[in-house]
């Protein structure tokens, strides 16, 4: 039998870097599940989740349980509410940001594939993320992790 997980036994994770500042419960790390993330999000007024980004190779989704805000994504913004499902592709058109603009908490679960490797790209500050060995959000140990700025490239045999 699957295991299973119900999301009042998890305590939130808080998460605050300026107006990145969030609470989440890693539902799936709770479980037995290895190929699907989904974590709980919740979004004070004002606040915004992770920084603009994209990933390589995991696909996500966001559906929306409560509250209202503003989705980023392939640089344009959409609004969100209780119910909206949107899909965010394994590419630079998959871009995004969670924006509570509302006036209430903004309540929303966020799902991905599980691949590993994976790269993150945040275009907004140059900066990519490495993760080998355990994709984003996931619970193994990574043979290797890292950030590091695009503009720092070398040519291939450069030492």
């Amino acid at each position: 039998m699957p295991s299973n997980v119900n999301e009042g036994d998890l305590d939130w994770k808080e998460y605050e870097h300026g107006d990145n500042a969030f609470r989440r419960k890693e539902l799936s790390n709770a479980t037995d599940g290895e190929q699907l993330g989904c974590s709980l999000y919740e979004l004070e007024p004002g606040k915004r989740s992770w920084p603009y980004h994209y990933h390589a190779a995991n696909e996500e989704a966001l559906y929306v349980l409560s509250g209202t805000g503003t989705l980023r994504i392939d640089d344009a913004e959409v609004a969100i509410e209780s119910g909206t499902f949107v899909p965010c592709p394994a590419n630079a058109q998959g871009g995004h940001q969670v924006v509570n603009d509302g006036d209430e908490p903004l309540r929303y679960l966020m799902m991905s594939t599980m691949e590993e490797p994976d790269v993150t790209v945040y275009p907004e500050t140059g900066k990519f993320g490495v993760y080998v060995g355990s994709p984003p959000g996931g619970r193994d140990e990574r043979s290797l992790e890292g950030y590091y700025r695009v503009e720092e490239d070398v040519e291939y045999w450069e030492g």
